[in-house]
């Protein structure tokens, strides 16, 4: 690991004020929309709590989803080898580069800008990501999370901003009545934990809603003959009726409620069990016994 490098005098100049960030929308034509997930941060303490928090230092290449108008890509510059920041809006990813240049120019051969849906981007330019940060838009965060954890195996950490709600879910444990399939897939890859809780006015325009950050630090997968597709495959559909028992949920994985019962046994599981009880190796081990097609 590297040492973390020391922010320059002139730190607090670099990030984007409340104002700043008003003007360079309004420079732009940007207009924050819902469709997008887009809400801005505009508070220093909250961006520099996200860069200490992620534990990122200048040997770490980060990759940043939905960096809007720079607040966090500022914070995050000077304490990283490189940011490549992936952008939906075409607009927002044009502007970020001269955002750069003009507020931090030293830091500016440190960006990399790809636009692109980052829940359908099959590659990642440049040197490997090694860390995840990002505020991530509401509205796809746990899609956007599984796509890069799978896509980017070089990722190490993740820190990421998201809705209290959905961060509660990726990091509930199972017997919990939150825990489900954020939890379960997410724990594919990672450990999850909580890593505090952000108010809703450090955002323009400020969501209905607060935040929560969310560190996963990847772990090696689950010791299993089962594909992640066929794991997954049992989790959505542990979960798609979670009242259900195991025996009743599973019936139209496994062809019918009687080979579901069998495959659960098999794998050592009670076919009266809920999905909520499970871990990840749990449904790893329901995946290997899954009937062969007839």
């Amino acid at each position: 690991m590297g040492v973390t490098q020391t922010p320059a005098p002139d730190d607090r100049s670099r990030l984007l004020t409340p104002s700043d960030v008003r003007a360079l929308a309004e420079r732009f034509g940007i207009r924050p929309t819902k469709t997008l997930g887009q809400n801005f941060v505009i508070d220093h303490g909250t961006v520099r709590r996200i860069v200490r928090v992620a534990g990122v230092t200048d040997e770490d290449v980060v990759a940043e989803v939905g960096p809007g108008l720079g607040s966090l890509t500022l914070a995050l510059l000077p304490h990283v080898r490189h940011v490549t920041a992936i952008e939906i809006d075409p607009a927002l990813a044009a502007a970020l580069p001269g955002t750069v240049a003009d507020h931090a120019p030293e830091l500016a051969d440190r960006l990399t800008v790809v636009p692109g849906d980052a829940m359908r981007i099959s590659e990642v330019p440049g040197p490997a990501p090694t860390a995840l940060v990002a505020n991530l838009p509401y509205n796809v965060s746990v899609p956007v999370l599984l796509h890069l954890l799978e896509l980017l195996p070089s990722l190490q950490r993740v820190l990421v901003m998201v809705q209290a709600e959905v961060a509660d879910r990726i990091t509930a444990t199972p017997g919990g009545r939150i825990y489900g399939v954020p939890s379960a897939k997410v724990a594919w890859y990672a450990r999850a934990r909580r890593a505090g809780s952000v108010g809703r006015n450090v955002f323009w325009p400020a969501p209905n809603v607060d935040s929560g950050l969310v560190e996963l630090v990847r772990r090696p997968r689950p010791d299993t003959k089962a594909t992640r597709k066929e794991v997954f495959a049992v989790i959505d559909a542990a979960f798609a009726q979670r009242r259900k028992t195991l025996r009743a949920a599973l019936a139209g994985w496994a062809g019918s409620a009687t080979a579901a019962e069998t495959a659960l046994r098999a794998a050592g599981v009670d076919p009266g069990a809920r999905g909520e009880s499970l871990d990840v190796a749990g449904f790893a081990a329901i995946a290997e016994q899954r009937p062969a097609a007839g």
